[in-house]
């Protein structure tokens, strides 16, 4: 099972449901912003020989939500990457992913003042997601719902996305059943990743392997 934790938390689950039940119209853009600052050279994510760098620490995030929203894979990618150059890894990173019904993109950094925020539009609504990844485990988390030029707030009770995760984890196990996450889906991920390296570097458009 892939741990994508946040895809557990009660504000996703909700967010998912807004975006495929008609309540924005029909699902279209998606837009993530991810970033942290780090510049400690000892700091596996800025360690170019085993894989650091801001596109395979958070920018899998952009990718794995835009893929869980629009319940499809990328037809083609685009990506721009930016290298640190006391590093050698990509320190800033900016996609479009295009699926056969609309578009997500994002930008993610290591080197940028800490932000994240998602919003996902529709032809008749908006959902934006407050603290999309590092849900606290100490306060509600909030999602703000925008449709008819009115936007409503709404408040998840406080809980731990990485105890639902570990849970779901276990009652699989258990119950001898699929996992949330299964390997498929985070190759699938991974083939999206590659390809938007593939584009950052070739300064192409690239369609992601099939997986």
């Amino acid at each position: 099972m892939e741990a994508f934790m946040y895809r557990r938390h009660p504000q996703w689950t909700e967010a998912k449901r807004l975006a495929t039940n008609g309540s924005i119209g029909e699902l279209r853009a998606v837009q993530t912003f991810f970033s942290y600052f780090n510049d400690d050279p000892e700091n596996i994510r800025n360690m170019a020989d085993i894989g650091g760098g801001a596109l395979m620490d958070i920018g899998c995030y952009g990718i794995s939500l835009a893929r869980f929203l629009f319940d499809a894979e990328p037809v083609r990618v685009c990506g721009l990457m930016d290298m640190a150059p006391d590093f050698g890894t990509d320190h800033l990173f900016s996609a479009i992913l295009d699926f056969e019904t609309g578009q997500a993109s994002f930008t993610c950094s290591t080197q940028l003042d800490p932000f994240q925020r998602v919003n996902i539009l529709g032809t008749k609504g908006r959902v934006e997601i407050e603290i999309p990844f590092n849900a606290p485990s100490d306060r509600p988390c909030r999602l703000f719902f925008q449709k008819d030029g009115e936007i409503e707030t709404r408040e998840f009770p406080v809980c731990d996305q990485y105890a639902i995760q570990g849970d779901l984890m276990a009652k699989a196990i258990l119950e001898d059943a699929p996992v949330p996450t299964p390997p498929s889906d985070a190759l699938r991920n991974m083939l999206a990743l590659e390809a938007l390296v593939q584009s950052a570097e070739e300064g192409i458009w690239a369609a992601p392997a099939a997986g």
